[in-house]
């Protein structure tokens, strides 16, 4: 009984020691499927139950464009940006849709062979989708010309996309990730863990990778070597990561779980630098949020967007 009262007290004093936004966005009280947040924190894209997908100015906190993709009921279940913000994706189980972002147009629907578990996209409105059959699709959508990477062996959960759209990321249920050539499908480097590959990320030029399995296996590499920089030092036997992005002209790893963490990383040593907890969803009896994205603002503030419908943002810690 005794040793249960320390365990709550100590958890309520590292909760309480948590720094709080100084900065919060409120974009939905509905429940989200996925969000994203571009590269310089100053576009917000929200897949909701009920409203479809939404971008959002967070500059202004206005509301610029809703989409419907496709079904008469929303079921997207991943979103990203392109890093020169030119692109959005949307992806469902059954379909992918690219949208241009300076004027909120459709470019392209694509149906998918197997269920879309997962989605990037390049500058130049390349994509990437991982299905859950263990195949990804390496998508060029100016040309029209689409390849079947079969490098997994099973689901395919995370994928990630240089901004050139030459190099590809990915990780499955197989417990690898592996580096390949998107235009090609030509494998790079495989690594291998020892469970399910949950979150794969590529910094904007390709050069640095990183991959966290299901336990508290995450790896940072030089792409170009193929040689491992840093294992990131989790103090814990389980962290599963639900986003993560190189920041900090790529001095530093931010990812997002889905335990309301947000965490700076070093690079080269896998160190943790700080660490930020996410609010909690208000008026409702689920207590869980999930960390969908991490960015860094163009005042180099910590950005989060979670499923609790709120952009938070820190002062970054010098």
């Amino acid at each position: 009984m005794l040793i249960r009262l320390i365990l709550i007290i100590c958890t309520l004093f590292i909760a309480g020691c948590q720094p709080k936004a100084t900065q919060v966005i409120e974009l939905t009280k509905e429940p989200s499927y996925h969000a994203n947040l571009s590269a310089q924190g100053d576009l917000a894209l929200l897949s909701t139950f009920e409203q479809g997908v939404q971008v959002w100015d967070l500059s202004s906190h206005a509301l610029k464009y809703t989409w419907h993709h496709g079904e008469d009921q929303n079921t997207v279940i991943d979103t990203r940006f392109s890093p020169n913000k030119k692109y959005a994706v949307t992806l469902s189980k059954t379909s992918v849709a690219l949208w241009q972002l300076d004027d909120g147009s459709s470019i392209g629907w694509w149906s998918l062979s197997a269920p879309g578990q997962t989605v990037a996209v390049a500058d130049n409105g390349s994509l990437l989708v991982g299905l859950t059959n263990g195949s990804v699709m390496s998508l060029d959508t100016r040309n029209n010309k689409l390849i079947q990477f079969l490098g997994h062996t099973e689901k395919v959960n995370s994928v990630a996309l240089s901004a050139d759209g030459k190099k590809a990321l990915s990780g499955g249920n197989d417990m690898q990730a592996i580096l390949w050539h998107a235009q090609t499908g030509q494998p790079i480097h495989t690594w291998q863990f020892q469970s399910r590959v949950t979150k794969v990320a590529l910094n904007q030029s390709g050069t640095l990778g990183f991959a966290g399995d299901s336990t508290n296996d995450a790896r940072i590499w030089n792409n170009i070597t193929g040689q491992e920089l840093s294992k990131i030092n989790i103090k814990r036997r389980q962290m599963n990561f639900s986003a993560a992005r190189f920041v900090n002209e790529d001095k530093h790893l931010l990812t997002g779980t889905p335990a309301r963490e947000v965490i700076l990383w070093q690079r080269d040593t896998g160190k943790k630098i700080a660490n930020w907890q996410v609010q909690l969803m208000k008026n409702t009896q689920n207590r869980g949020v999930v960390v969908y994205s991490v960015a860094t603002g163009q005042a180099g503030q910590i950005m989060s967007l979670s499923s609790n419908g709120l952009v938070e943002a820190w002062p970054q810690t010098k």
